[in-house]
C-alpha cells in the first residue's frame, strides 16, 4: 500500500463532497451525548463522564467512531487546506492535541484491565489518524499535532505488537472485533510511517490468517454487519501481498467473481430502519464494500474481467449509501468516514 492507492481505481472526494462530510464529522466529534461506554469499572471512583475519561475522544456516541471522525477532518483538511472548513478544523485540532489532553488520553489506557479497550478496530483507526497527520500536505502544524500525540501512539502500536503475535486466529466477523479491516489501515500506519518491524509482523500475521482461505462461503450479509468479512479478508491480503501473488490468492479465494458471482456481494444491503443503531450498520456495509472492491481492483490486472465487476460494486455500493450519512444519528455518527474510504481509500 503506498502513499496513494488512487490510480484511477479511489476517484478521490472532491470539495463539495468534502465540506459535506466535514459539516457532518463537526457536528458530532464534540457532541458527548447520547452516549455508549465501554468501560471497565475497577471501583466506584471510575464512574466517570464521557469528557472526563476521554478528554479528546469523547463525542460521536463512542470512542472508536469519534477518533475516525477527527481522521476524516484530517483527511479533508490535507485536501482541502483552504475549503470553508479548515477554519473549524484547525481550532479543534489545537484544542484538542495539547500534551495535557494526550495525558488523559493515556491514563486511561494505562487503567488497570484495559488491555482489550478498543482492539482491534479502535486502534487501526487510531492509527490511521496519528499517520495522516503526518502526510505531505499537513504541513509544520501537522508534525507538530502528530507529535503531541506521539505518547498514545506509542502505547498503541505497542498493543498492537504485543497482540499480534498471540492472535493465533483471524476474527471473522462483519463488526468491530473483525482482524482484517485493522491489520489494513494499521498497515497504512506502519509504511507511511516506515515502521518495518510492524509492516513485518502484519505481512506474517495475514498470511498465516488468511493465506490458505480459499473457495469462500459467503454467509453474508447478517443483519448488524457493517464489514464483509470476506471482502476484508481480501482488502486484507490487497495489501500485503505482492500483485502477482495477490492475484493468484483471490482468484482462489472468490473463483466466480468475474461471472459476478457470488450474487450476494454485489448487491447492496437493504436498510430497513436507520433509527435502529445495528440495522443502520448496514449503510455501513455498502460503503465498506465499495472500498473492498476498489481496493482489491487497485491489485488486479486492469484487463481481467474481475476488475470490471469489482469496479461495477463498488459504485453500485456507493450510489446506494450515499444519500443516507445524515438525517439520524445512529448513522450520522460515523457513515461519512466510511465515505471517504469508499471514495479516497486510506
Amino acid at each position: 500500500m503506498t502513499e496513494s492507492l488512487h490510480a484511477g481505481i479511489f476517484p478521490g472526494l472532491d470539495e463539495s463532497h468534502a465540506v459535506r462530510f466535514a459539516e457532518i464529522a463537526l457536528g458530532h466529534v464534540t457532541r458527548e451525548y447520547p452516549n455508549v461506554i465501554t468501560h471497565t469499572l475497577n471501583g466506584p471512583a471510575d464512574a466517570r463522564t464521557p469528557r472526563d475519561m476521554h478528554p479528546i475522544f469523547f463525542g460521536s456516541l463512542d470512542w472508536h467512531s469519534c477518533v475516525h471522525g477527527h481522521w476524516l477532518l484530517a483527511r479533508i483538511l490535507r485536501l482541502y487546506p483552504d475549503s470553508a472548513v479548515a477554519g473549524r478544523i484547525r481550532a479543534l485540532f489545537a484544542d484538542s492535541y495539547t500534551p495535557e489532553k494526550v495525558a488523559g488520553e493515556l491514563a486511561y489506557f494505562q487503567r488497570p484491565n484495559t488491555g482489550t479497550f478498543e482492539r482491534p478496530y479502535g486502534w487501526a483507526w487510531y492509527l490511521l489518524l496519528a499517520a495522516e497527520l503526518r502526510r505531505t500536505g499537513m504541513g509544520a502544524v501537522g508534525v507538530a499535532w502528530a507529535a503531541a500525540l506521539a505518547p498514545l501512539t506509542a502505547e498503541i502500536v505497542g498493543r498492537l505488537k504485543d497482540y499480534l503475535p498471540k492472535a493465533t486466529y483471524p476474527v471473522r466477523t462483519g463488526l468491530h472485533i473483525n482482524t482484517a479491516f485493522a491489520l489494513t489501515l494499521a498497515m497504512a500506519y506502519a509504511r507511511r510511517r516506515g515502521d518495518e518491524g510492524l509492516a513485518d509482523l502484519i505481512t506474517h500475521t495475514a498470511r498465516a490468517w488468511h493465506g490458505d482461505d480459499a473457495d469462500a462461503q459467503v454467509w453474508e450479509p447478517s443483519g448488524t454487519d457493517f464489514l464483509s468479512p470476506v471482502l476484508t479478508s481480501a482488502a486484507c491480503m490487497a495489501a500485503v501481498l505482492p500483485r502477482d501473488e495477490f492475484r493468484a490468492w483471490f482468484a482462489r479465494l472468490l473463483p466466480g467473481v468475474a461471472a459476478g458471482m457470488p450474487e450476494t456481494l454485489f448487491i447492496p444491503a437493504t436498510v430497513s430502519d436507520r433509527s435502529d443503531g445495528t440495522i443502520a450498520h448496514l449503510d455501513g456495509l455498502n460503503l465498506s464494500r465499495a472500498w473492498c472492491w476498489r481496493a482489491i481492483a487497485a491489485q488486479l490486472d486492469p484487463d481481467d474481467p474481475a476488475t470490471a465487476q469489482a469496479l461495477a460494486a463498488a459504485e453500485t455500493h456507493l450510489a446506494d449509501a450515499l444519500p443516507h450519512l445524515g438525517g439520524d444519528y445512529m448513522g450520522e455518527h460515523w457513515l461519512a468516514s466510511f465515505a471517504v474510504l469508499a471514495v479516497d481509500g486510506v
